[in-house]
Order: structure tokens, then C-alpha cells, then sequence
């Protein structure tokens, strides 16, 4: 198959030129791999498995996507889908709140994508539809085009930052508080056990309100430093 990842991303795939009329498309081969990563991860996602899925051969696969790399690409801009959409009239800091919460719930249905949209790679246009987007959101802000994209790409990594112990870390409550167990913990670290102990382990409000107050900070910065307004 002569057809690079570029192409299939933003053109997609007719049927192939040669053979009988096919049992399989692009669009149905991406969705049923995006949907076994969903149910485990990338490492329970194969060609075999994949043609398993599809009751299919693996080699007809292979008619439509050179390989897993171009596979995973076109899994990333299915699942990223449409871009989050701003109302008119929506000031920057709401509409780039919109922006990172909509980032976020897409790596809370995609928990496979996160530790791949940071790697070089072929970029479609659902998710260039996104940064599009956030620099909408942004545009109202009095600064340069490459400050819009900085900071565009810094909401961006304080998603990242925030989702991943959410996905694949503790969770916020007793294991934490586990540490205050360990017998010379007060001593060693007076001020992480002072802090810790100082928190009701029944008021903790979890991951949601860990993002919601780290992107408010990080609103309040952005306000400081470039809203004129």
C-alpha cells in the first residue's frame, strides 16, 4: 500500500484500487482499534488482535494502514474527534477553561493516548482543530501570535501534568496519609507531615477539584501578566 500517514489523515481512503469489493474500511478498522486500547491499553492492541476484532484477515489490515505507528496516528485524531467549540462573545479565561477541561476528558476516555500525544508524530486535523481552538480562545488577549502559542501549549502541559496522576497514580486519600504511618516520618519531613496532618482526610475533594484549582492559579497568572483589558 503506497499511501503515506499524511495523506490517510487528512484525506482518509477510498476503497482499494485492486481486488474484489472489501469487507473493511478505514474508519471501521480505527474505531475498532481505538476501542480495544479503551478497554486495555495499548499493550492488548495488535494486528492479530485487531483482525480478531474485525473477524478479519491481518494482511487485509495492511491494505489500509502500513503499520501500528500510522495505526496509533489515525487512533489519536478518531478519538481526540470534533474540537471543543467556544461561543462568540466568550471571554479568553472561559474559553480556554472550556478548552483544557474538553483536553481533559479526552484523556479520562483515552487514558492510551497520554503518553503518546508528547512524541513526534503525524498530526491530523481533529486535533490541529483543537490548538485552532485554544488560540480562538486565546485571540482576544493583547499579546504576539508566538506568546498566544505559548501559552496555548503551556494550558496544554498543565492538563498533561494534572490528568496523569488521575490515570495512572494514587489515589489522593489513604495511601497519602499512609506515610504519616512510617515511624520517623515526622522527623525526616516536619513539613510535609505538619501540611498533611493539618488536612481532614474527609473534606478531600479529589482530582476534580486538584484541576479546577490548579488551572484557576494558572488563569490568575496568565490575567496578571497579559490581561490589559
Amino acid at each position: 500500500m503506497g499511501t503515506d500517514i499524511d495523506t490517510l489523515l487528512w484525506q482518509g481512503q477510498t476503497r482499494p484500487n485492486r481486488g474484489p469489493k472489501p469487507s473493511l474500511s478505514l474508519d471501521r478498522i480505527v474505531t475498532a482499534a481505538v476501542a480495544i486500547a479503551d478497554a486495555e491499553g495499548l499493550e492488548g492492541l495488535s494486528m492479530k488482535s485487531l483482525a480478531t476484532r474485525l473477524n478479519s484477515g491481518v494482511m487485509s489490515i495492511y491494505r489500509y494502514v502500513p503499520g501500528k505507528e500510522e495505526l496509533i496516528a489515525l487512533m489519536i485524531d478518531a478519538a481526540v474527534g470534533e474540537p471543543p467549540r467556544v461561543p462568540d462573545g466568550t471571554g479568553w479565561r472561559e474559553g480556554i477553561r472550556l478548552c483544557a477541561r474538553a483536553i481533559r476528558g479526552f484523556f479520562l476516555a483515552h487514558p492510551w493516548a497520554l503518553p503518546l500525544v508528547t512524541k513526534g508524530r503525524a498530526i491530523g486535523p481533529n486535533e490541529t482543530g483543537w490548538l485552532e481552538s485554544q488560540l480562538t480562545a486565546l485571540s482576544s488577549l493583547d499579546v504576539s501570535p508566538g506568546t498566544r502559542l505559548n501559552l496555548a501549549m503551556a494550558v496544554s502541559s498543565y492538563v498533561r501534568g494534572a490528568v496523569t496522576p488521575e490515570l495512572f497514580g494514587e489515589d489522593n486519600g489513604e495511601l497519602r496519609f499512609a506515610f504519616l504511618d512510617h515511624p520517623d516520618s515526622h522527623a525526616r519531613f516536619p513539613m510535609l507531615a505538619h501540611t498533611l496532618t493539618s488536612i481532614d482526610p474527609g473534606t478531600d475533594e479529589g482530582f476534580d477539584s486538584f484541576f479546577e484549582f490548579g488551572l484557576t492559579r494558572m488563569l490568575d497568572g496568565i490575567a496578571a501578566r497579559f490581561d490589559r483589558e
